[in-house]
């Protein structure tokens, strides 16, 4: 399981990282057995976002530090280093780079982009 981080250096550039989720083994809803789970991440709210088919949206930053988990659609988003990331069904995306030239989105799937934000500032 892995997931993709979109994140600004020191001097704004925003670069693209696969990161690999670590998971151990425990209980988490007794009395069910043992499951493979990450390490919890306290988030501030959840939302639902819908991009029509067509979206071009300028390059902007992240307004605070999210992850977006996409449902159906595809975007392609693009750091501000050139890097490209396809982020499609089952995708998820953690986006840092909330200073800096931040990065540019568009939907490139003929069905809208759907997906659900959590949020975490």
């Amino acid at each position: 399981m892995r997931y993709y981080r979109l994140f600004a250096d020191h001097v704004g550039e925003s670069h693209w990282k696969n990161v690999d989720v670590t998971l151990r083994e425990r209980v988490f809803a007794p009395p069910a057995k043992q499951i493979e789970i990450s390490e919890p991440e306290a988030a501030t709210q959840t939302m639902f976002l819908r991009l029509r088919s067509g979206w071009d949206e300028p390059i902007h930053p992240t307004p605070v530090r999210q992850k977006l988990v996409c449902l159906t659609g595809s975007v392609e988003v693009t750091a501000s280093d050139g890097d490209t990331r396809i982020i499609a069904r089952g995708d998820v995306w953690h986006m840092e780079d909330h200073t800096g030239k931040g990065h540019h989105t568009k939907v490139t799937s003929e069905e809208d982009f759907e997906a659900v934000i959590i949020q975490f500032d």
